[in-house]
C-alpha cells in the first residue's frame, strides 16, 4: 500500500501549487491528495472545515504538507484538540499573521503548539512571504524543526529534492530513539 500525501495549497494557489505538490509527492513516493479550496471564501473556517475532513481520512503513516496560507490554516487545525492527528506535518513558506507579521487576526496562530511534530521550511529569497516570518513562526512554535534554504523563492524552485530529503529525514517520534523514520528509504 502506497502512503498518501495531503497537500494543502496556498491562497488562490490550487493551480500555482499543483506542480510543487506533484513534485513533492513524486519525490516522496506518495499518492497525492490535494483538495481545491476556495479562492473566494477565505475565512479561517471556510478552509479549516475541509482541511479537517481530509485530515480525518489520513492514516498514521500518511504525510501532510501545507504551503503558505494553507500552512497557516493547517497549523491552527492541528492545534485543535482532536482525536487523531498526523504524527508530522511540513509547513512551507508559512506567513505570520500576528501584529508582528501581517496582522490579520482571523488567521493568526496564537494557540498552544500542536502535538504534531512540525517542520517549518522557508527560502531566504521568498518574495511573497518574507523570510522574517520564519523567525516569528519558529518563536510561536519552538518545538518545530526549522529549515532555511538560501534560494528557491516562494515555490521552492529547484529545491524539491532538498525539501523531500528534509521530510524523509524526519527524526523519530518525540522520545523514541529506536524507530527507523522511513522504512521505504532502505
Amino acid at each position: 500500500m502506497v502512503g498518501r500525501l495531503l497537500f494543502v495549497h496556498g491562497a488562490g494557489g490550487f493551480f500555482d501549487d499543483a506542480e510543487l505538490a506533484r513534485w513533492l509527492a513524486e519525490a516522496l513516493r506518495l499518492d497525492l491528495r490535494m483538495p481545491e479550496l476556495s479562492d473566494t471564501a477565505m475565512g479561517f473556517e471556510d478552509w479549516a472545515e475541509p482541511v479537517r475532513r481530509h485530515l480525518d481520512r489520513l492514516g498514521p503513516e500518511d504525510s501532510v504538507i501545507a504551503h503558505s496560507f494553507g500552512a497557516s490554516i493547517l497549523v491552527r487545525v492541528l492545534a485543535e484538540h482532536r482525536r487523531e492527528r498526523p504524527r508530522r506535518a511540513t509547513l512551507l513558506a508559512m506567513p505570520d499573521w500576528t501584529p508582528r507579521g501581517w496582522d490579520v487576526a482571523d488567521y493568526a496562530f496564537t494557540d498552544p503548539e500542536p502535538e504534531t511534530d512540525l517542520t517549518l521550511v522557508h527560502c531566504r529569497d521568498d518574495d511573497v512571504v518574507p523570510i522574517s516570518h520564519l523567525a516569528l513562526n519558529s518563536t510561536a512554535l519552538p518545538s518545530a524543526t526549522v529549515v532555511e534554504f538560501p534560494t528557491g523563492g516562494h515555490q521552492f524552485d529547484g529545491m524539491i529534492d532538498a525539501v523531500a530529503a528534509e521530510i524523509r529525514g524526519w527524526t523519530r517520534p518525540r522520545g523514541d530513539a529506536s524507530t527507523d523514520p522511513d522504512p521505504r528509504s532502505r
